[in-house]
């Protein structure tokens, strides 16, 4: 029977905006010195939330965890679109912002339902013949991308305070909420980028039981260990 360690598992990180999912698995592998420290999905560096850091024997759910279902909650500003559909890019079209309602932008969501293809940003980490989509977008260069099949469960504006909405969304892993937070302005006529994300739940886990990234740096090894999911619970 194979013998668990107490770092085989998971951690429930809230990850801060600026950093890269890679920098909170380098942080954490230096500060334990763990060698084996991997994530679950992807956040952008503005984006926060939750962030599932996989540990030793724990990597090699990574896969499985990585396939779950994703919630997120954020800000969409509309009447400004962007070359990377986020706040982070350059301004490519402004447009007067139509009378909108928090009704009229339900109206516009739930045409997003279901099944969708998606085709990822030009400023995006996605490879295309080993190249990252957004290295030929820093050379100027477009290039024809495939389109992803995901679903979109709920997407929802929960206020609305002109130009920006709040949204819920979940969805299958793999969806762009930047393209949706594009494609809904481009919809509407005046164009939009996604301000804020924050993911709040990957599967069965939820944000508000992740610790601050800070915060688990600060815990000495003994408190670490017990802030791990065990391996076999996070193989159920």
């Amino acid at each position: 029977m194979l013998q668990f360690d107490s770092l085989d598992g998971a951690l429930l990180v809230d990850k801060p905006t600026g950093c890269t999912s890679h920098d909170v698995v380098d942080r954490i592998r230096r500060k334990f010195g763990i060698k084996k420290v991997g994530h679950c999905g992807t956040l952008d560096p503005n984006a926060t939330g939750l962030l599932i850091i996989v540990l030793g024997r724990g990597t090699k759910l990574s896969e499985r965890l990585m396939s779950d279902d994703k919630v997120y909650e954020g800000d969409i500003k509309f009447g400004e679109a962007t070359d990377s559909y986020d706040a982070d890019g350059q301004v490519t079209a402004t447009a007067p912002v139509p009378p909108l309602s928090v009704e009229q932008l339900n109206e516009a969501t739930a045409s997003f339902l279901g099944d969708l293809q998606q085709i990822p940003p030009m400023v995006s980490a996605k490879k295309q013949g080993g190249v990252a989509l957004y290295k030929l977008a820093r050379k100027g260069i477009e290039v024809p991308r495939e389109p992803r099949l995901v679903h979109i469960y709920n997407f929802r504006c929960t206020a609305y305070a002109e130009p920006v909405g709040k949204f819920r969304v979940a969805c299958t892993k793999g969806t762009y909420v930047r393209s949706l937070a594009h494609d809904l302005g481009a919809k509407l006529g005046c164009g939009a980028h996604l301000a804020t994300l924050r993911r709040v739940t990957s599967g069965k886990w939820d944000v508000g039981d992740a610790l601050t990234l800070e915060a688990l740096l600060a815990l000495p090894l003994e408190e670490l260990e017990k802030r791990v999911i065990p391996f076999l619970q996070l193989a159920r």
